[in-house]
């Protein structure tokens, strides 16, 4: 029984000899490194203070001067408030006849430009060229007349004057001076009536030149035809005459140069915009394209039913592709 705890004894781990080992075989690295870390600072700190960089910093230094700079775009100026709107035109017009008529002529197609004055349509001028000539051969008949009578008048007039010198010689009677005279005064009057028939017959062959040109049709000013209205062999009249059946205008005509956008400003915000204000327009149909412009009039009248404020926006820049009508979005520059 006795042989039992020698054995058990003998299997046991000396545990304190083996820790005891490790600890004095550990010791030299700890010394080692308790020793190495002040020195490493030592040298740290003498490399500070002699302006010396590490080489990492000195590569990070040199890769970031040698890195190309990307260009940044300037900052866009904040907006105060944004309306939407559309682009209207300040100058437009519908062209019509200045008499009820019978088109024989369009001269335009939509997209067409005119020039101010450029005949847009013509209508049917027999009765007018017809006045305009009786009016002339009238005027040329009366013409003729006030020369004869000019004529007259310039042969009664030596006569008369040498019968008044012998009459007051007393060559001849009183009797016979006053026939002359009353001669002379017929021929003079009749040269005066012949003259005032000749500036009468003058504004009668105007007023039918007149006529005549309002057969023609012409462009108020110069821009853009944006309908077309009236076709060959149509009626139209400024009155819309034979009972509604009669077009009113030939066609629709836009100045382009005079295109703004209108937009509703909520009256609240009424006081964030003022005239002359910078402004950025989207337009619904070129929404990524920014188009500078500015506030150029408030409109002085509060829609009661919207609660809102008209204003005008002018374009800084004018581009074919802004067209009348377009939606826009309005954005007001804070400054």
């Amino acid at each position: 029984m006795s042989e039992a705890p020698d054995l058990l004894q003998q299997l046991r781990l000396d545990r304190g000899d083996n820790h005891a080992r490790s600890a004095r075989a550990w010791r030299p690295i700890w010394i080692a490194l308790a020793a190495l870390v002040p020195a490493s600072a030592g040298i740290w700190w003498l490399s500070s203070r002699a302006g010396d960089p590490p080489a990492a910093a000195v590569a990070t230094k040199s890769a970031a001067r040698n890195m190309p700079v990307a260009s940044v775009p300037p900052p866009r100026k904040p907006s105060t408030l944004e309306a939407s709107g559309y682009v209207v035109a300040r100058r437009q017009a519908t062209v019509s006849a200045e008499t009820t008529g019978r088109v024989s002529e369009v001269l335009v197609e939509e997209g067409q430009h005119v020039a101010n004055g450029q005949p847009i349509a013509r209508l049917d001028d027999a009765r007018a060229r017809a006045s305009l000539a009786e009016a002339t051969a009238r005027l040329a008949q009366a013409q003729a007349d006030s020369d004869a009578a000019r004529i007259a008048f310039d042969n009664a007039l030596p006569i008369y004057q040498r019968t008044e010198k012998q009459y007051a010689t007393r060559t001849i009677s009183a009797q016979a001076f006053d026939t002359a005279r009353a001669a002379y005064e017929a021929v003079r009057a009749d040269r005066e009536v012949k003259e005032r028939a000749v500036d009468v017959m003058r504004a009668i062959r105007y007023s039918a030149q007149h006529n005549w040109e309002e057969t023609i049709v012409r462009a108020p000013f110069a821009g853009v035809i944006t309908v077309k209205a009236a076709q060959r062999g149509e009626i139209v009249s400024p009155l819309s005459a034979s009972g509604g059946f009669a077009r009113t205008g030939i066609g629709t005509i836009v100045d382009m140069d005079s295109l703004e956008v209108e937009v509703d400003v909520n009256e609240t915000f009424i006081g964030r915009v003022r005239p002359g204000q910078a402004v950025i327009v989207h337009l619904n149909a070129y929404p990524d394209r920014d188009i500078p412009g500015e506030t150029i009039a408030i409109v002085p009248a509060v829609d009661r039913a919207k609660a809102t404020v008209k204003v005008r926006v002018g374009f800084k820049t004018r581009d074919p592709r802004i067209l009348p009508d377009m939606g826009a979005r309005v954005s007001f520059v804070n400054d």
